[in-house]
């Protein structure tokens, strides 16, 4: 694989991603996640799958000058779905995914990190979904789950802000189970997938069906709506305004078109 790199001892799986300098996720990026993870699901050597980025981030958020190649809503509305899709496959996977976060978890990068089962952070991570800053709106199910985890209002500030909050943040409002000093996420990442990894996997895969179950109809209903919206907000004039300024590294000058 391009983009990913794995290993495997004591029945877990580490995942890295490895797409120097942000590991901006590519579709590329979320493809070979697919492949890896329809790979590892056959493995009765993998019992539970650790996921994390190589470098300074975990992922910095999608990759903003890949969306300049997409020439129509339709396009990006068929992008969220395919990465929406992926995401619900790790949240539904019958195996425990734990994302071990640090420099930073934004856009595509949370919301790759949401659709895992736990997420361990360094206490100066940043965490948030930056979309509106670019005239867009999350599209791989960022805004029906992180109101799951933070509750509808600090998800509205996180969102309407672009504001990011850090790991020790993060820990509080229930995005993060743990928050670490940066040399200790690895070592207490790997230590509690060993710790899982001893469980039965039968019992894990039925554990991780009926917490599934906790999620609503409206849930996937805001999911499909999300993806038609992406799409449809990504012709604006002011969603194309805010990836040139991203590109061109300005301010964007929105008008409400």
């Amino acid at each position: 694989m391009e983009f990913l790199r794995h290993s495997i001892e004591n029945h877990v799986a580490v995942v890295t991603i490895q797409r120097a300098p942000a590991n901006a996720l590519s579709s590329g990026i979320i493809l070979e996640l697919s492949a890896l993870f329809d790979e590892m699901k056959e493995s009765e050597d993998v019992r539970v799958v650790l996921i994390h980025g190589d470098g300074r981030f975990f992922s910095a958020g999608a990759d903003i000058k890949e969306f300049t190649t997409i020439k129509s809503g339709e396009g990006f509305s068929n992008l969220s779905k395919d990465g929406q899709k992926i995401f619900e496959k790790i949240e539904t996977y019958p195996k425990p995914v734990i994302a071990a976060i640090h420099g930073a978890a934004l856009g595509g990068g949370l919301e790759l990190a949401m659709s895992c089962h736990i997420r361990l952070v360094t206490e100066q991570a940043k965490l948030g979904l930056p979309e509106l800053q670019l005239g867009l709106v999350p599209g791989f199910a960022g805004t029906q789950r992180l109101p799951r985890f933070v509750g509808p209002a600090k998800a509205a500030e996180m969102m309407f802000t672009s504001d990011p909050i850090t790991g020790i943040e993060a820990a509080q409002y229930g995005l993060a189970n743990h928050a670490y000093p940066e040399d200790e996420l690895m070592p207490n990442a790997i230590k509690m997938a060993q710790k899982i990894a001893k469980k039965g996997p039968f019992a894990l895969k039925t554990a991780i069906e009926l917490l599934n179950y906790s999620k609503s109809d409206n849930f996937y209903k805001g999911v499909e709506k999300e993806a038609e919206a992406f799409g449809t907000i990504f012709v604006s004039e002011d969603a194309q305004e805010g990836i040139r300024a991203f590109i061109e590294k300005r301010e964007p000058v929105f008008k409400g078109k």
